[in-house]
């Protein structure tokens, strides 16, 4: 399955003509991507927890076996939010020297309420797992998420707390993929029933591209591009962060290793991520038509 990671980025919806009108509804802009793609990744979720109300609006909107793969909300990978964006009673909750911050992290709160923040927002997307609309829920942990026993701990509880939903994880720190620990990284989150996110990143991330599946049913690659110059940029937007147009060569390359993972998982989820304008669902069309053309070979 292929598709991007929003299909609402304003330099999408504003600065190009993919979708048919510019004064769209959200109903019918994802009504049209679905059209389009079997494949999503909602990235909203990162910034603000997603309701029951929204998430059962997406699964009426998309007709049968498109999937929504969900980014888990920042709080719940260690990535400071916006105190705004949480339940205002949650919000309450927060310590009275951070309550007034910019920003707030997860041990800003008391234990309980973390575990009702976790619960929430699990709990939000049944509707979507319901209408058998639901693919995975990433899980993106930050460059300062290392691989130590209190990081390994805090994945273990991860697939405590999803139970039976399905979760993905993209480690940003290249130290999880160095020779010394990449065998322990799979190995841990095959044990854990975690399927392991595979990047295309730019050098500069120090990300490899660790082609591997640790989960029999389900194998995730994101695409975020090869810009050096943007990838730890400050004060630019996250689609100026990925602004990169993937080359048809670059694709062709990614088709056959997307056939040698579909190898070793029964589902291969590839997601572009360089969301910049209409590059991201550029990219993805091309993708999408190289695997067919293969798969008709």
């Amino acid at each position: 399955m292929v598709g991007t990671c929003s299909w609402t980025d304003p330099t999408l919806t504003k600065q190009t003509a993919w979708y048919p009108k510019r004064s769209m509804s959200a109903e019918d802009r994802l009504r049209y991507y679905a059209g389009q793609f079997s494949l999503v990744e909602a990235d909203a979720t990162y910034y603000r927890p997603p309701t029951r109300e929204l998430a059962r609006s997406w699964a009426e909107r998309v007709p049968d076996g498109f999937c929504f793969d969900i980014k888990a909300y920042g709080m719940l990978t260690g990535h400071p939010v916006d105190p705004a964006a949480l339940w205002p009673d949650i919000r309450q909750q927060l310590t009275p020297d951070v309550a007034e911050e910019r920003r707030v992290y997860a041990h800003h709160l008391p234990p309980d309420a973390l575990e009702e923040v976790w619960a929430r927002f699990l709990d939000a997307l049944r509707p979507l797992d319901e209408g058998g609309r639901l693919g995975a829920v990433l899980f993106q942990y930050p460059p300062w998420f290392v691989p130590r026993r209190s990081n390994r701990d805090e994945l273990a509880r991860l697939a405590e707390r999803l139970g039976s939903t399905l979760g993905c994880v993209e480690l940003r720190s290249p130290k999880w993929w160095e020779e010394a620990d990449r065998q322990r990284t799979l190995d841990l989150l095959r044990d854990l029933g975690l399927a392991t996110v595979v990047v295309d990143a730019p050098p500069v991330s120090g990300l490899p591209t660790v082609l591997a599946a640790t989960r029999d049913d389900l194998a995730v690659v994101r695409f975020h591009g090869r810009a050096d110059s943007t990838w730890n940029a400050r004060n630019v937007s996250a689609a100026e962060r990925f602004r990169y147009l993937y080359s048809e060569a670059e694709l062709a390359e990614w088709a056959g290793r997307a056939r040698k993972l579909a190898q070793t998982a029964s589902r291969v989820h590839l997601l572009m991520n360089n969301c910049y304008q209409d590059f991201g669902v550029r990219n993805a069309a091309q993708l999408a038509a190289l695997l067919a053309d293969e798969a008709g070979e």
